[in-house]
């Protein structure tokens, strides 16, 4: 909701505020008149990522009092809806810059209010966070990290008691919460009367996610035979750097070479323009590792290891990298058939994919008589669909283009170790059938047919580039596109008409044709950017992408 952003400027000048952050405020209102706009102009808001923003004073920015304010906020929630006198919330951090400090503010002012509070004794993945949520029987859990954002952003994403991301109605009624906490005297830093204790998880709730990690995998000969498999794995500064390859290891994997310079953990990713394995910039140094070491695969985690990059030799031996939509098909296939092998599958398995995920992955889950539940884009909605479930199917696995898959039920998000093994793993499998990981993916193209996607995004910042992208929306809506790459147009879904769709409401606008193609537009709902995604069938896949792209990126 926008505000007089001079009035709440003033307000911090005027408040209870350090005198460090009032001299940075009166330095915009001085020297800056659109960066203190953009800093007071708003709350910063839950979106799909909870929440999370550039770091910086205001209200519109994270940093302290953002974060002290929202968790009163969030405990106050707690404390009013969770029935009981017994609360705990499980908290973790990544290696951005101020994560350590954000996530000992949350614990501090947790604790305050009464809540027993679970802290990792240094910096671990989104996945260990959920995983200790539901390990503890926690009532929630907050993880402070902007995951895979430009060096300048942090977050703040809260979990509730089955491990996953919150979600409808749960994250609108803390934000009211967390809107009713208006300054920073309202924050409890004392408890009063009763104070929640505030307990290091570390090395225990390490080795019983490794151990559950191992339950999961299916090929234990094919480990064995193919151990020596040279694998590079680099955490690209972030917090999968002990985990990931301590798992390996486990799995039976002798050869781990690392990128030294990305195990150090620092919050200004100084080896990469962004630590964002979607990039392919990002994986260069690992690459050269690959290639000097004559290595077969790598594996590459985002700042809080939810997000896997992979890259593989081709049949010319170099190393290309595969996207999202790959990745996550491929290990759908291998997980489906492997399951099959054992005898696993009956109708109460399934997978789940989002709506903006390649359609490759339906149609292998069709092949083996698997359920596919279409959810929209956010991993808390695949989640939300085991939690669903729970008593009545299995999940095996679901992911999403952006890079993220997860496996099993221990975890209630995207989890990049557990997918760091299993692709490990299918590379063992792959090799026993005499096959590269580049080789199996063209195999299932060949049984499955040829997909292929893209994703554009525009990135337009500030309050000008939030109408911007609105504006956008709007015409779309009023005039959609007639075709696509040629092909008419035989059906439009507009995820605001929930009636429509099934789905919770959200502003995503997808295109059909009857070639086999879709189009789906969206503006993201944790960095001031509109996504177009493109996707294609069949043997000129490649071609109508690029028309595609001109007919939609102006």
């Amino acid at each position: 909701m926008e505000k007089d952003f001079r009035a709440v400027a003033q307000s911090w000048l005027d408040g209870n505020y350090d005198e460090e952050t009032k001299a940075r405020v009166r330095d915009l209102m001085e020297n800056d008149p659109a960066g203190l706009e953009d800093a007071f102009y708003r709350n910063l808001e839950f979106g799909t990522g909870g929440l999370r923003g550039v770091m910086g004073v205001g209200t519109n920015r994270m940093n302290k009092y953002v974060v002290a304010m929202a968790t009163q906020g969030l405990a106050n929630y707690i404390l009013k809806n969770v029935p009981g006198n017994s609360h705990s919330v499980c908290v973790s951090y990544d290696s951005r810059n101020n994560s350590d400090a954000f996530a000992h503010i949350t614990a501090e002012v947790l604790s305050a209010n009464g809540i027993h509070v679970y802290i990792y004794d240094c910096l671990h993945p989104v996945p260990l966070l959920s995983y200790a949520v539901r390990k503890k029987h926690a009532t929630a859990g907050v993880m402070v990290t902007a995951s895979h954002n430009p060096k300048e952003y942090n977050g703040y994403k809260v979990y509730w008691s089955d491990g996953a991301q919150i979600i409808a109605p749960v994250d609108k009624e803390i934000v009211a919460e967390v809107n009713a906490i208006s300054d920073p005297s309202m924050v409890k830093y004392k408890a009063e009367g009763k104070e929640g204790g505030i307990e290091v998880m570390g090395e225990e709730m390490n080795n019983a996610y490794m151990d559950d990690v191992l339950t999961l995998m299916l090929s234990p000969e094919a480990r064995r035979k193919h151990s020596d498999l040279k694998i590079v794995y680099t955490p690209l500064h972030g917090s999968g750097v002990h985990i990931v390859p301590a798992i390996l290891k486990r799995l039976g994997f002798e050869n781990i070479y690392h990128v030294p310079a990305q195990d150090v953990s620092d919050g200004n990713f100084p080896t990469v323009k962004s630590p964002n394995p979607e990039e392919s910039s990002a994986l260069e140094m690992a690459v050269q590792v690959a290639d000097g070491q004559g290595a077969d695969l790598v594996l590459a985690t985002d700042p809080d290891a939810d997000r896997l990059g992979i890259a593989v030799r081709d049949n010319d031996g170099r190393m290309v990298l595969f996207n999202g939509n790959q990745t996550g098909a491929m290990l759908t296939y291998y997980i489906l058939r492997r399951w099959s092998e054992l005898g696993r599958l009956d109708s109460t398995k399934y997978v789940v994919k989002t709506i903006v995920t390649t359609e490759l992955i339906r149609a292998i889950a069709e092949k083996y008589g698997v359920k596919v539940y279409n959810v929209l884009t956010g991993f808390k909605y695949i989640a939300d669909i085991v939690r669903r479930n729970e008593g009545k199917g299995e999940f095996i696995c679901g992911g999403e283009e952006s890079y993220g898959f997860n496996i099993g039920e221990f975890v209630r998000d995207k989890d990049a170790p557990i997918s760091c093994a299993m692709v490990a793993e299918c590379a063992a499998w792959a090799a026993e059938q005499g096959l590269t990981l580049y080789q199996l993916l063209q195999n299932i193209y060949r049984e499955f047919g040829y997909y292929r996607e893209s994703l554009t995004s525009l990135v337009r910042k500030g309050k000008s580039g939030v109408e911007e992208i609105a504006q956008i929306m709007s015409d779309l809506r009023s005039n959609p596109p007639a075709e696509l790459a040629g092909s008419p147009v035989t059906k439009i879904i507009d995820y605001n008409n929930p009636e429509e769709t099934g789905l919770p409401k959200s502003n995503v606008l997808q295109f059909f044709n009857g070639a086999g193609d879709v189009v789906s537009v969206r503006p993201s709902g944790t960095e001031p950017k509109i996504k177009f995604y493109f996707g294609a069938k069949g043997d000129d896949a490649d071609a109508k992408i690029e028309k595609l792209k001109a007919q939609f990126i102006k």
